[in-house]
């Protein structure tokens, strides 16, 4: 009676908290068009000394002469100088290299031997070219140079020009003065007048905007007036050690390093470094052209191009990426390891699989529940059908296994265990399949998340009743077995313990987050069948002390216990508890440690985790953050390698605490997609696996499903989707026995 006055008072509570979410305080964000990188590269036996763009065509500076790109290859240009180049520059329509033996002109398919001086830089003032050699100045007059001023004695040697502030700019080896269109003015108050800039190692300069960016070997000077300031890693700048600048395409610059290019663009710093982007880390170099980016490096050209793209089109492009890899068998989705010994990429049947495709049957869930997709719809009920069939497979009613394999199929199938023990693999009486046995809390996590996912958002009434018996045997099986998962021996599993003994004993540790999961159960499996049974467990397990250690679940200390992976689980528990809790007090326990959890998860930057604490919360969640995250993984899925232990910007951002040792989060484009498991804040990283983009499409439109992220405003096909190619680029596709059907 109690229980029952208890759950009706409640009702209106939760009506209440549902109400208020109604008018979030986060402001959505229109999924516009963006620009998307996509990098190639061009390797050479020898340096790559300079580059540029000229209508479209990339040339680079060679030590024996000027290559041009041509489709995938870099072929000689006819009548070139064959010296050793050090600086190309494209302007007013012709292409100025500057060798160790003089100045030449290209433009018109025509060579020009200009000057056999040596000439440091040349750039486009007040609509005449302007070259500096030494000292001194010469201005092109169409068919020749003619000097412009002399400041030998007067300057030292020009070593860059910029136009800026309708004045010419030129850097020294040790200072910046400018030519006022009479005389060089080296008069510190006419250059310099406030500040310093970060070296007297000066490197280069270009003009951008209001801003003289200068480049030094210890970080960027900006000239603003006549006052400079300085941009180093505590100011977000990743390498300090400037080589060279160059203008960009869309309002921004691009600094060359010893360590990779960075490029500056509307405030921030995106960096380019590692096999994914360069064939070699020391840029020499720089150029754009339109939307593109191509850096000089001593083992060839890193070339990074830019595609307009909405979120949707990337959607669809990871949906096609998973058919043409090879990531999806039956309705689950794989990441891909290399198999040396057959030659080609191959899928990892993991310890997990039904646990990671939760991801994308979600987000199909939510697409469905966002679009009216009927295909996101027949995906989603075939992903529950999936994730039953995991369940009925191990003929222990209610107990799930990890992953499926199929007897005779080409992949990879995992040897390892929980525990460091070796794989549990149990053949069907059939012959056709094996699953994977010791089942863990990270198995029913996600099974649990799915099961209310697909529940709400897109399931029939006939499959509402399927979603009912999967979660009522599951949980019966916890319950009638003492509050574990009982394998086929026998024995709790080495991870899926919710027992009084586990909690006192060796799980004393876990006790927060498995607390947090068996109560999650136990109020999604009551809201779901509506049996009062499970709310009894509920409170009794309340009375025994399940919840007190649920608002610390996340753990900060000591080091050992920080695991990345629990954070995932944490999380697609909340999503259940928030949303079927009723009772005020306990509503405040969960609220509370969802709040010390997203304080703790924030500054990772992880976009799932914001979407989900937004979604329960009607809090503001950091949605800019989030959808940039989504917008800057590459396209390439390949876990490339990277290493940023020298990085000058290894600090945590304002406003963040680095709790559990993530001094900052790294963008994927400068490292590698993920999987919401990993440590954004790691300093080494990448395998050589191909991510699946499960968890980045459940991200996306659970997103577009709350109206976090509102739908494109374009109705351009190119710009909402891509083409279906019938491409095989990854793993061989699965040709085993079809999935069975269990929801007849």
């Amino acid at each position: 009676m109690t229980t029952l006055h208890r759950f009706s008072v409640s009702a209106a509570v939760l009506a209440l908290a549902f109400s208020a979410a109604a008018a979030p305080l986060w402001t959505p964000v229109r999924d516009a068009v963006y620009l998307q990188e996509t990098g190639r590269q061009l390797p050479t036996e020898q340096p790559v000394f300079a580059v540029a763009v000229l209508d479209g065509v990339i040339y680079a500076g060679f030590g024996d002469g000027v290559r041009r790109v041509n489709g995938e290859a870099l072929e000689p240009v006819p009548g070139g100088p064959a010296e050793p180049v050090r600086r190309m520059r494209a302007l007013d329509g012709a292409l100025w290299v500057m060798t160790e033996k003089g100045l030449h002109r290209f433009a018109g398919g025509q060579w020009a031997a200009v000057s056999g001086e040596l000439f440091s830089d040349v750039c486009l003032h007040q609509g005449h070219v302007v070259a500096a050699s030494g000292a001194r100045l010469f201005q092109w007059d169409g068919a020749a140079l003619a000097l412009l001023a002399d400041g030998e004695g007067a300057v030292g040697p020009i070593r860059a020009l910029a136009s800026h502030a309708e004045t010419l700019y030129c850097l020294g080896y040790d200072r910046l003065f400018l030519f006022d269109g009479k005389e060089f003015v080296t008069a510190r108050r006419m250059n310099v007048e406030f500040g310093a800039l970060p070296s007297k190692d000066l490197r280069d300069i270009v003009s951008a905007g209001s801003r003289l960016i200068v480049a030094t070997h210890a970080g960027l000077g900006v000239v603003r007036g006549t006052a400079a300031t300085a941009i180093l890693g505590a100011d977000g700048l990743p390498w300090e050690e400037c080589l060279g600048l160059a203008p960009g395409f869309d309002r921004d610059y691009w600094v060359a390093t010893t360590k990779g290019a960075i490029r500056a663009v509307d405030g921030e710093f995106h960096y380019f470094m590692g096999p994914r982007w360069l064939p070699d880390n020391q840029v020499n170099a720089a150029a754009c052209g339109e939307r593109l980016a191509v850096l000089a490096t001593n083992r060839g050209l890193g070339i990074i191009e830019y595609e307009p793209y909405t979120l949707q089109k990337k959607a669809d492009y990871y949906e096609r990426h998973l058919e043409e890899w090879g990531q999806k068998r039956m309705m689950f989705t794989h990441k891909l390891e290399w198999d040396g010994n057959r030659g080609h990429w191959t899928r990892e049947v993991s310890d997990n699989d039904v646990g990671w495709s939760t991801h994308y049957w979600a987000a199909q869930a939510f697409k469905f529940a966002a679009t009216g997709d009927p295909e996101a719809r027949k995906n989603a009920a075939a992903g529950f059908n999936a994730m039953k069939w995991s369940e009925e497979i191990t003929s222990i009613e209610g107990f799930p296994a990890r992953s499926i394999w199929t007897v005779g199929e080409t992949g990879h199938q995992a040897e390892g265990g929980s525990g460091g023990f070796a794989a549990e693999w149990h053949p069907t009486p059939d012959g056709l399949w094996e699953w994977k046995g010791d089942t863990s809390s990270d198995e029913t996590d996600a099974q649990y998340y799915y099961a209310w996912v697909f529940y709400q958002t897109a399931a029939t009434e006939k499959e509402k009743e399927k979603v009912r018996d999967h979660v009522r045997r599951m949980t019966d099986h916890i319950m009638d077995n003492g509050w574990v998962l009982m394998d086929v021996d026998g024995k709790p599993t080495v991870w899926g313990r919710w027992d009084p003994e586990y909690f006192n004993g060796k799980g004393k540790y876990a006790k927060g987050l498995n607390g947090l999961e068996i109560l999650t159960y136990l109020r999604v499996a009551h809201a779901v069948t509506g049996d009062a049974k499970y709310l009894d467990a509920y409170n009794g397990l309340l009375e025994r002390g399940y919840a007190e250690e649920v608002v610390h679940q996340k753990h900060v200390s000591p080091t050992p216990m920080i695991f990345h992976s629990d954070d995932r689980l944490a999380f697609y528990v909340y999503y259940g508890i928030m949303q079927t809790e009723t009772e005020p007090f306990m509503r405040g326990v969960y609220r509370r440690s969802l709040e010390r959890s997203w304080e703790i998860e924030r500054i990772e930057r992880i976009p799932w985790f914001n979407f989900i604490y937004g979604g329960l919360t009607g809090n503001d969640c950091e949605l800019p953050e989030a959808v940039a995250h989504l917008r800057e993984w590459p396209l390439d899925l390949v876990k490339h390698p990277y290493d940023f232990t020298h990085r000058a910007d290894l600090q945590p951002p304002k406003g963040y605490m680095p709790y559990a040792k993530v001094e900052r989060a790294f963008s994927p484009r400068e490292t590698n997609a993920c999987r919401w498991t990993d440590n954004r804040g790691e300093v080494r990283g990448g395998g050589g696996d191909v991510v699946d983009p499960a968890g980045w499409l459940d991200a996306y439109w659970m997103a577009r499903y709350y109206g976090m992220i509102l739908p494109p405003e374009t109705d351009d096909p190119a710009l909402l989707s891509v083409p279906r190619r019938g491409l095989q680029l990854g793993a061989p596709p699965y040709d085993g026995p079809p999935m069975p059907n269990v929801m007849d």
